[in-house]
């Protein structure tokens, strides 16, 4: 097919993804092979779609679709084509496609010059190379001995660093000890849903990080409430149960009793010895299942927040 040609198909495929998907991975496609990417292409069938192009290309057919359809978001796509990058373009759960990404990663060797993409360590043990191969581990200060006609490593060697250039020493040593130490596979970058372009960082974000935020922010706007004496829905509960607690050690103090201390009522005025076994059975109950710390932990918790919502900041030491 005539170059011509070829660019009006691509022009019109990715016009017709655009229209068609509202979300997007950017993904980074160094070292992929051939045969990886279809593998990837098989295994997102359905789910979604691969896209690879020259960054000239793809910017244009964007640019082109933004200029027939005036004001469209995908404009903010364009900063995003700059590298060697492609396009996975689906409408399911970006989690689902992540995985197969993921998944599709193969193993491959250290490569002269390549950026490590983790810290290689190489462990002890027999290498089976010749003693006359000695001077390789000598270049890298690897510890090494003779034994039984071959060279053998002493002692566990961080070889390569994360982020740091292979060397050609580093990467023939590896190759003869048949290391694979990295992986390659496609690399998420950016996610470009309906209009707005977020770091792929966010895909690790769940939903038990988000609870967690969630509660750590509702307790500090309690406590602040509760500082300021500035009622709201986060410090009620806390204001009635502080209330509580107070009317009944005053009621205790008193002689007075109403419905809400009935319980506590029967715990001041507990038998001694009954309240031992209960002390007794609540410690046996903790050693088998926990239960019992965790009934002592809620009542710490209580008596904390009776001084004033001191405890609502959680365990942060950040100074708030």
């Amino acid at each position: 097919m005539p170059s011509r040609e070829r660019k009006e198909a691509y022009f019109k495929r990715m016009t017709e993804m655009l229209d068609t998907y509202s979300k997007i991975l950017v993904v980074h496609a160094d070292h992929v092979g051939s045969q990886q990417f279809h593998q990837i292409r098989q295994s997102l069938r359905g789910t979604a779609e691969v896209l690879m192009g020259k960054n000239t290309l793809m910017r244009k057919v964007v640019m082109t679709f933004v200029k027939e359809r005036e004001g469209h978001v995908v404009e903010n796509l364009l900063p995003c084509l700059k590298g060697n990058v492609g396009l996975i373009f689906t409408n399911n759960d970006f989690a689902e496609v992540r995985k197969v990404v993921d998944d599709n990663r193969v193993p491959a060797a250290a490569r002269a010059n390549v950026v490590a993409e983790c810290d290689v360590v190489v462990p002890p043990g027999p290498t089976g190379c010749d003693p006359g191969q000695t001077s390789w581990f000598q270049a890298l200060n690897v510890p090494t001995k003779i034994s039984r006609g071959q060279i053998e490593i002493v002692s566990e060697l961080k070889l390569i660093t994360k982020g740091k250039k292979v060397s050609q020493s580093e990467a023939a040593l590896l190759q003869k000890l048949n290391i694979k130490p990295f992986t390659y596979g496609l690399v998420l970058q950016e996610v470009y849903d309906s209009g707005k372009v977020f770091s792929a960082a966010v895909l690790d974000i769940t939903d038990e990080d988000l609870e967690k935020k969630f509660l750590t922010a509702l307790r500090r706007l309690a406590a602040l409430g509760l500082s300021l004496g500035l009622p709201s829905i986060a410090t009620v509960p806390h204001s009635i149960g502080n209330a509580l607690k107070r009317m009944i050690a005053v009621a205790a103090a008193s002689g007075y009793s109403f419905e809400q201390m009935a319980e506590w009522d029967a715990l001041l005025n507990m038998d001694p010895e009954e309240l031992a076994k209960l002390q007794a059975a609540a410690g046996a109950g903790g050693g088998e299942g926990g239960a019992g710390e965790e009934k002592q932990e809620e009542a710490e918790e209580e008596e904390e927040v009776d001084i004033g919502g001191g405890d609502l900041f959680g365990d942060d030491d950040d100074g708030y």
